[in-house]
Parts: structure tokens; sequence; C-alpha cells
């Protein structure tokens, strides 16, 4: 199993345990975690599942591809070099665990 730790702005934190292979995104909307929206469902499309990755996993995550590029400049909140969409984030081979923050807001 992997962990994947989500805070939000508030100070609450949900800790899940999941499959490997499974994104951030869908981890979120499948146990519910209040602050990731996935309205596209996992297509890159709609940056409704914008996080900010902790430093220390930064390293470990894969490249940023153009399309998730593009849509990081559409987020609510401040993009900045922590920022991933969910959806391309996926927990597994390489990436045991992670933490993030979730923004504010989504919408």
């Amino acid at each position: 199993m992997a962990k994947i730790t989500f805070n939000h702005a508030g100070g609450d934190v949900d800790v899940l345990e999941v499959e490997p292979g499974t994104s951030l995104m869908r981890a979120a909307v499948t146990n519910g975690v209040a602050g990731i929206v996935g309205e596209c469902g996992g297509q890159a499309m709609c940056a409704t599942c914008h996080v900010y990755v902790r430093e220390e996993y930064l390293d470990a995550l894969p490249e940023i591809s153009d399309d998730e590029d593009e849509m990081l400049d559409c987020t609510v909140e401040e993009r900045t070099d922590r920022s991933r969409l969910g959806c391309q984030v996926t927990v597994g081979e390489g990436l045991d665990a992670v933490e993030v923050d979730l923004p504010e807001s989504q919408v």
C-alpha cells in the first residue's frame, strides 16, 4: 500500500492508504477528501485537483507534461513551483508516500 497525506488549509489532515498506481485525485475523490473536485475525471483538463506537493517529495515526481503545465496556469489559487495536478501524480513505484497541501479553493 502507498500513503497519501492531504493537508487542508484549515489545519485538518486526511491520511489515506491506497493501492500502488492510484492517482492523488482518484484517491481523494474515492475517499471523500474535501478540497479535491476532479471535475474532468483525471484527464488534465480542468485543474480542479490542484495540489502543492511538499518539497521533500518533488524530486520523486515525473516531469510535468505540456498538458499539465498548461492547466496549471488555469488554477484558481496561485501556481507555485510545488504545484501539480493530482490526476497526474500516481503513487507506487518510486513514490510509496507523498504529502500535499490543498489550496483553499479549486473553483
